[in-house]
């Protein structure tokens, strides 16, 4: 049986009335992806209070910390291998597999990355620590031949976004995808379909063991409908109602009027709504279709979407 885990970046806006984020999260999910350490480098103490929160087969993985690629680009060097010690003791304390690196676009994935990155692997001393490895701004299919020949002599974990069409340039026992959605940054909300797709890919693959990290701006949401789709066959409805109803529900959440219907399209057009009991898609579907002209309230868009629909 193939590991399958889901879970999202982070636990901090998932919030619960009387309960500690993480304690919340860990009752609905049972991986993160500890996201904050990419900034920040948390004290041990504080490290040592998230694995108590949660049951002991809960899993974590942790991003390293920005220097090591964005300053120092995987250079040897004393301030490098400092943050990475850091970094391994975060590892071992949550007892997390896998560390995440990621490259800024900047970094592009040439003949000195590869070597940059191989005398760092080879001084490293990871242990049983599974590097994975986000090139960003980068093709898997341009990726250089030694720079590919370098992460697998290494055992490194290629990772990518599978929300966004990307593959492993190989495969590997582990397929991490980390999914940000086909929206500006994050913000985007995937449709069943392209859910069920990225399932598709990940569970068709080779690797003995998948993780995916949600980082929609409805992470929690999203995570928890995938997972619900796994364990029933079935996408949950994502609103009350359904139709024009469940249309008016999601615009009622932030929706600011006056606002004309490129506005709208703009700032609303990602979420979902249920169009029937079994079926959701973008607002923007229904949207876009409404006149050009600007809107007073939530009320007017409605009224006119009904009347079309006569």
């Amino acid at each position: 049986m193939k590991e399958y885990l889901v879970g999202t970046g982070g636990w901090a806006y998932f919030q619960v009335r009387g309960l500690n984020p993480l304690a919340a999260y860990a009752r609905a999910f049972s991986f993160v992806e500890v996201n904050s350490t990419f900034y920040q480098i948390p004290p041990l103490k504080e490290v040592e209070a998230w694995r108590k929160l949660v049951s002991p087969d809960f899993e974590f993985s942790v991003r390293a910390h920005r220097s090591i690629t964005h300053q120092y680009g995987l250079a040897q060097g004393e301030e490098t291998f400092e943050k990475l010690e850091k970094m391994k003791k975060i590892c071992n304390t949550l007892g997390a597999d896998i560390l995440h690196f990621q490259t800024p676009p900047a970094l592009k994935p040439t003949e000195a990355l590869s070597s940059n990155l191989r005398s760092f692997l080879a001084s490293a001393n990871l242990g049983r620590l599974r590097l994975a490895l986000e090139i960003r701004g980068a093709q898997s299919s341009k990726l250089p031949s030694d720079l590919l020949r370098t992460m697998r002599d290494y055992n490194v974990i290629h990772s990518v976004d599978l929300s966004k069409g990307e593959m492993p340039a190989y495969e590997s026992d582990v397929l991490y995808t980390r999914l940000f959605g086909k929206g500006k940054h994050n913000v985007y909300e995937p449709t069943d379909g392209e859910l069920a797709e990225m399932d598709n890919k990940a569970s068709n693959s080779k690797s003995e063991k998948v993780v995916m990290s949600f980082h929609f701006v409805r992470m929690y949401k999203d995570a928890a409908r995938l997972k619900t789709y796994k364990q029933t066959g079935k996408f949950p409805k994502v609103t009350r109602s359904t139709g024009v109803l469940s249309l008016e529900e999601i615009l009622s959440e932030d929706a600011k009027f006056p606002a004309t219907k490129q506005d709208l399209v703009r700032s609303q057009g990602w979420k979902l709504f249920d169009l029937t009991e079994t079926e959701r898609t973008h607002a923007k579907e229904f949207l876009q279709k409404i006149p050009e002209r600007t809107y007073n309230d939530i009320g007017e868009v409605i009224h006119t979407l009904k009347s079309m629909a006569r």
